[in-house]
């Protein structure tokens, strides 16, 4: 034990969830190559907007960003964060609070003070001293302006949290004199490359504060770069931020397979890559003897901090549920895609699908509407599954009463849940009609199986079959893996074709039994449950 905390004292990087990821204190993914990347754009002197959902490593990437660029180029490094709202109460507090940060930080960069350098910053200070109430966006720009033309490098403004000023007008007219001093850097010498920080693009930003038509899409940041670099993680980068914890240690985890499975459940989401390593390597390993951590960095272990996440309270999943409050319309859809089953066409100029994709929350899959990620995913599921609402349905009471039954000896009998929901769902919905039974049915299915599983199981909806006209169920449960195809009867031609798809995906969960739900509206449908086998695969069909 003692050798064990002699070791905890040299090794004491940890994985990091809360402010800017510091190489030398966290586990981190390499991202050397993205930096690269982006330093491409501000050689090419790019002004630019690095738009990304909360807690996607905007911070940590500008503080690395700045780190690279600093041998060729003073870099300013601002955050809006510091200012206070009295700083945007209008253009001549704003322009003073922008100059004095802007002063004070250069000098930080210890530039070479070169006599004419010397005598514009003196000139710009002393005219903020002197004409402190007449001070505007007018003679910073010019001051700026003439700092760049007498410094020896140039100089790359970085603005991290722009949303601070988002509803301001006094940041739109800034940035409309960034834009005019772009535009003229030609005859005037101007800042290398800009750099923006944030969730909202200035689009958006616009339109807070202007949303009549006419201005909606009217920018002042129209000669931004697009940025097309992706920050989240590669299955190469979390297994190469794995290996590293590993060699500290030695858990004897299978690096390659947690990875997959990190990449698999977020994404690459990096918020959610490193709390579940944080839960990993912190909660669930509460015994820090070597026989602890090997048995926590496992397929098991993966799973239980899957649980734990979405049980918990965190700042990334209290910023989505205020998002959801706050837009209606991005409410409703989100429910659209996840209950209906219903293939939505990826089109980022519909307002609703703008916003989701901002926060994050979707992503354009060849083409086709996508929860961002299967955390995200299995998190609204919970969500709107656990309103009291949903909780009053009768359904949901039936689970309750019917749950115990379905575990025996830790492992659940599928087949016996879907017996019971054939029998709940006919008695209380048989009469329903063909529009009910498309919007509502894979609810009532997923809010009956929540309380059986909950607490000990996960589920996500495969995102992948949506197109297909289907909706594939994933259940893990105490490692167990359950396939449940939910879809709308269609036909016998169509079911049969389902069918086989279903066996030959079972073949990709390496399982040989998996399991069937058809809504069926036919008057003269059995409803019932019976297998199928489809040569060594096992289907367990459920109609209702």
């Amino acid at each position: 034990m003692i050798e064990r905390f002699r070791q905890e004292e040299i090794m004491s990087k940890v994985f990091n969830t809360t402010a800017v990821c510091i190489p030398e204190e966290h586990y981190m993914v390499n991202i050397a190559q993205r930096l690269q990347e982006i330093k491409a754009l501000v050689d090419d002197g790019k002004y630019f907007t690095i738009n990304k959902a909360r807690q996607y490593g905007k911070t940590t990437t500008l503080i690395a960003l700045k780190r690279l660029l600093e041998s060729e180029y003073y870099v300013v490094l601002m955050d809006f964060q510091t200012f206070g709202s009295a700083d945007f109460a209008n253009e001549n507090v704003f322009a003073l609070s922008f100059c004095h940060s802007f002063l004070r930080l250069f000098k930080k960069c210890k530039p070479t003070l070169n006599d004419d350098l010397k005598e514009t910053l003196n000139d710009l200070k002393n005219h903020v001293d002197n004409r402190y109430d007449y001070f505007t966006l007018k003679p910073l720009f010019e001051g700026l302006g003439d700092i760049c033309q007498f410094s020896d490098k140039p100089i790359v403004l970085m603005i991290d949290e722009v949303d601070s000023a988002s509803n301001n007008q006094v940041f739109l007219d800034f940035l409309g004199q960034l834009r005019a001093q772009y535009i003229n850097r030609f005859q005037q010498p101007a800042f290398k490359s800009v750099i923006l920080a944030g969730v909202y693009d200035v689009k958006n930003l616009r339109h807070k504060i202007r949303p009549d038509e006419e201005h909606k899409y009217n920018s002042p940041w129209n000669i931004a770069a697009d940025f097309k670099i992706d920050m989240s993680f590669s299955k190469t980068e979390i297994a190469g931020m794995l290996q590293e914890y590993e060699k500290d240690h030695h858990t004897g985890m299978n690096v390659d397979e947690i990875a997959i499975l990190l990449y698999q459940h977020t994404s690459g989401y990096p918020f959610l890559v490193s709390r579940l390593c944080q839960i990993m390597d912190e909660d669930i390993a509460i015994n820090y003897d070597e026989n602890g951590l090997k048995s926590v960095w496992t397929r098991q272990g993966f799973f239980t901090a899957v649980r734990m996440l979405l049980a918990e309270k965190n700042t990334l999943f209290e910023s989505l549920s205020e998002k959801l409050n706050r837009y209606p319309e991005l409410n409703d859809m989100l429910q659209s895609l996840l209950f209906t089953g219903k293939a939505i066409a990826y089109n980022y100029y519909e307002p609703a699908i703008s916003v989701a994709t901002m926060f994050g929350f979707v992503k354009n899959n060849h083409g086709v509407l996508a929860i961002a990620n299967r955390i995200f995913e299995t998190w609204l599921y919970n969500l709107y599954l656990s309103t009291s609402e949903m909780q009053k349905q009768q359904i949901y009471s039936d689970a309750l009463l019917d749950k115990n039954q379905f575990i025996v000896n830790g492992h659940l009998n599928m087949r016996q849940i879907l017996e019971r929901f054939v029998i709940h769902f006919n008695d209380l919905y048989g009469d329903s009609d063909e529009t009910f039974i498309e919007q509502e049915g894979r609810k009532y299915f997923l809010l009956y199986l929540r309380p059986i599983i909950n607490g000990t199981g996960n589920y996500y909806i495969e995102a992948e079959t949506r197109e297909q006209k289907r909706t594939d169920v994933i259940v893990d449960y105490r490692g167990e893996q359950y396939i449940i195809e939910m879809k709308i009867w269609h036909g016998q031609e169509y079911n049969t074709r389902g069918e086989k798809q279903l066996a030959e995906y079972l073949d990709a969960y390496h399982v040989n039994q998996g399991y069937m739900i058809s809504f069926n509206f036919n008057q003269k449908k059995e409803i019932g449950v019976h297998e199928i086998l489809i040569d060594d695969k096992k289907i367990i069909e459920a109609v209702v």
